[in-house]
């Protein structure tokens, strides 16, 4: 068993900050309306924004969600790098993490089964909040090409999160150098005609409005996940829904992502560091590099209030079910090297 000592975090703020390569994306897929995989950017929307006022339960009785209950591991991603590794002839990457599905829906349903205080919504209800922020955030195409109608029908559409859009960047932090994944919400206007330009991403966010002491150490804290999300992926502006406790949207706040770090710093109540997160996370990437080695499948876990990372092998050959048999063959047929 592999340990990674997560204090004293002193250690990751003295010293040089460590380097950051802006996220570009590479490559890009779409799931559409029913949640099938596509190599094009069907599902790419654009942002304009809500009527303040609106309700946020509208339309929850016809929610369509997707059923993600089962585990399709990297299959898209790995789809997306085979076609992208067709076009350049060069090899994308060499090593996987993926989620443990399990433990993700595990803790979900933790969470959707925690009794909820009395006038206090559902955690499934608080969910569809923020789908139905998204649909009413949300057109198919600029804003010269939508209709007024369109526009001013959002309250009134089916909420439907089957559909994604989702970006493939290549980006680095420290000596580690990554190719992520995720889906994003929006475009702000359009994507640049040159390819290594920034492109300007909006991602949509909802919370309660704050009101009091704790409340705003609350959403002090949720910014660090919004943060990390967006910063990872290249996204440089986050619209926040600030919603009641009865799910009446009151205001949106435009945030910029480079920004957050500071205004936490500066504004808030200092729940968190920046430049550590970043420096923690050189750390870790340098020293799993150096954990992982040779063949088989690894595991990453942080338990409960634990003080370290454990990186354990859980399989000494193969790949579990991470890597898809047609991304395995890709890569045996094209001799494109070794995969960790």
């Amino acid at each position: 068993m592999n340990h990674f000592d997560i204090q004293p975090l002193d250690r990751f703020v003295t010293g040089e900050s460590a380097s950051i390569r802006r996220p570009k994306e590479i490559a890009s897929f779409s799931y559409d309306d029913v949640h099938e995989f596509h190599l094009d950017e069907r599902s790419l929307r654009y942002y304009y924004p809500p009527t303040i006022g609106a309700d946020l339960s509208k339309g929850f009785d016809s929610f369509q969600q997707l059923d993600d209950t089962a585990d399709d591991h990297l299959d898209s991603l790995l789809k997306t790098i085979i076609d992208l590794e067709r076009r350049t002839v060069k090899p994308t990457l060499h090593s996987f993490i993926e989620e443990n599905h399990a433990h993700k829906l595990e803790s979900r349903d933790a969470q959707h089964h925690q009794v909820t205080r009395p006038g206090t919504a559902s955690q499934d209800l608080m969910s569809y909040w923020g789908y139905k922020f998204e649909t009413l955030a949300l057109i198919p195409a600029t804003w010269a090409e939508t209709s007024r109608d369109y526009i001013e029908s959002r309250e009134d559409l089916v909420v439907n999160n089957h559909a994604q859009y989702c970006s493939v960047v290549r980006t680095g932090i420290g000596k580690s150098r990554l190719v992520l994944g995720g889906e994003v919400d929006a475009l702000w206007d359009a994507k640049p005609s040159r390819a290594d330009d920034p492109i300007s991403w909006v991602e949509l966010k909802t919370a309660a409005t704050p009101l009091s002491d704790r409340d705003v150490l609350k959403y002090e804290r949720k910014l660090l996940k919004f943060w990390i999300q967006s910063f990872l992926l290249g996204v440089p502006r986050i619209i926040v829904g600030f919603r009641s406790k009865d799910g009446i949207l009151q205001s949106l706040e435009e945030l910029e992502t480079s920004q957050i770090p500071r205004l936490v710093k500066q504004r808030g109540k200092g729940t968190w560091d920046g430049n550590l997160c970043i420096n923690f996370t050189a750390n870790f990437l340098d020293w799993l590099k150096s954990t992982v080695v040779g063949e088989g499948v690894w595991r990453i876990r942080k338990r409960e209030k634990a003080t370290v990372i454990e990186v354990f092998r859980i399989g000494e050959s193969g790949h579990g079910n991470i890597l898809s048999r047609d991304f395995f063959t890709w890569r045996s047929q094209s001799g494109q090297g070794h995969i960790s």
